[in-house]
């Protein structure tokens, strides 16, 4: 990214239009995270949207707290917790600025971490760094440099140079993210508004050291 978008922008988002990362359900990669029990302890999803992933990790019996920094986002989050008759919980909070009590084992990023310039990518991962203790695990799926443009990507290296040091890369694998095609990339994409799309990403699993 060339400048990250602030913070109102997102909240523009979310109070005017359906964002093209907003599907409805959880990404399919973080519905298999859990199926095979890579979630644990007490969990953080950090960017957590519309609340898909906290909605689903809640169910599921997990102790976990979505955070988004657009306030209209965390509204509608729990409207959906609401709809649903889950007892999720959420929070308005900066992910540049996260609290260092309490500490999370598991931090789920599902399309956060690529949205940041390489300032606030540094920032970013300081602040992930307070949130956890050593051994916690930090999940980042973000699209990848091998995509049409569907939203911002980074590269492979991006993801190893960000966490280059005081953390252990332990996997770095494609895989695919799920969005929606709305006025912001359908013609970039020459699809038509409406069309679901699954875009090359990057799933990482990093450990804190």
């Amino acid at each position: 990214m060339d400048l990250t978008p602030t913070l109102s922008r997102f909240d523009d988002f979310y109070k005017n239009q359906s964002p093209p990362w907003v599907i409805g359900e959880p990404q399919p990669v973080i519905v298999e995270l859990e199926r095979s029990g890579r979630i644990s302890g007490r969990v953080l999803d950090i960017g957590c949207g519309t609340g898909e992933h906290t909605i689903l990790l809640s169910s599921a019996g997990h102790d976990v707290l979505g955070v988004d920094g657009a306030p209209t986002a965390v509204e509608q989050a729990r409207r959906n917790a609401a709809a649903q008759g889950v007892d999720a919980r959420f929070e308005v909070a900066d992910a540049l600025r996260l609290a260092a009590s309490p500490t999370y084992d598991t931090i789920i990023d599902s399309a956060l971490f690529h949205i940041f310039d390489d300032a606030d990518r540094a920032t970013y991962v300081s602040s992930l760094r307070a949130a956890t203790h050593p051994g916690s695990i930090v999940y980042i799926l973000a699209l990848s440099d091998a995509g049409r443009g569907f939203g911002p990507q980074v590269s492979e290296n991006t993801i190893r140079a960000a966490f280059a040091e005081g953390w252990q890369l332990e996997s770095l694998t494609s895989v695919t993210y799920r969005g929606m095609v709305t006025e912001l990339n359908a013609e970039g994409l020459d699809l038509q508004i409406g069309t679901r799309v699954d875009e090359p990403a990057w799933l990482a699993r990093i450990r804190r050291i």
